[in-house]
């Protein structure tokens, strides 16, 4: 489903990404790792569009997706969530999913203006899933409740249900269990399981919980200064010598 090929992303003299190659098969959650400035977000910005690349490839269901615009990616079936929440604070849970929708919205302005039949019609239909959504990330109690006045955790998954509200086919988790407890962390994981089984998907994770990334992933991705140095299964990639020299100072 996903090929990045050569990736090379440079910032004046420093090199972000050089030559960073892997591919992900549809199905799959590939967990991407890697210490404090490894290129790990430089390489997510280049797959939803916001950082251009100077070298190399990304390759998306077999179209690149560098001949896409950044407004452009969430048609394909893209989704990503990011580090710093972006929610609109004022909206309830449910109407903050809702919005995850408006990429699959059709008709135009004189459509929705006259509230034809069909836009009437497709509103309902969007609805219906915003709800699927909200029941299966069990946001139903507060569903109607304003996300200004949620807990940080339950923000996590009111971003999460608005990006899956796009139908997207790859879904991309930008540090999904920063800032949540130990509790938290373990429904994390049961329900990233839950969502690839249900909605079969693939996602693609940026995380530094490293015991979360090594029971999800069934294939995972190390970076190191803008390097590649390990790419397998979690019992491959954690007794690689230079991922472990990379986190811990010297190999084994």
């Amino acid at each position: 489903m996903l090929e990045v090929r050569d990736l090379t992303v440079r910032f004046g003299g420093i090199t972000a990404l050089d030559r960073v190659s892997f591919s992900a098969a549809a199905g799959r959650i590939v967990g991407l790792i890697g210490p404090n400035g490894a290129g790990k977000t430089t390489l997510f910005n280049c797959l939803s569009r916001l950082y251009r690349c100077d070298e190399g490839d990304i390759l998306f269901e077999g179209r690149s997706l560098l001949r896409t615009p950044a407004h452009g990616i969430a048609a394909l079936g893209i989704a990503r969530t990011f580090q710093n929440l972006a929610l609109f604070r004022t909206m309830s849970v449910r109407q903050n999913i809702l919005l995850g929708a408006h990429s699959r919205a059709a008709g135009g302005f004189v459509a929705h203006a006259l509230r034809l039949p069909r836009v009437r019609a497709q509103e309902r239909a969007l609805a219906a899933q915003a709800d699927e959504i909200v029941e299966l990330l069990e946001l139903g109690p507060v569903a109607g409740r304003r996300v200004a006045d949620l807990p940080f955790g339950t923000l996590k998954r009111v971003e999460l249900g608005r990006a899956l509200a796009s139908r997207p086919k790859l879904l991309l988790l930008d540090e999904p269990a920063g800032g949540l407890n130990h509790e938290e962390v373990g429904g994390l994981m049961e329900l990233l399981r839950g969502i690839r089984e249900r909605l079969s998907l693939s996602l693609l994770l940026v995380e530094h919980h490293m015991n979360l990334v090594m029971r999800i992933s069934d294939q995972v991705v190390a970076l190191n200064f803008g390097r590649k140095i390990a790419d397998g299964t979690p019992d491959e990639v954690r007794h690689d010598a230079e991922l472990v020299k990379a986190y811990l100072g010297n190999a084994p």
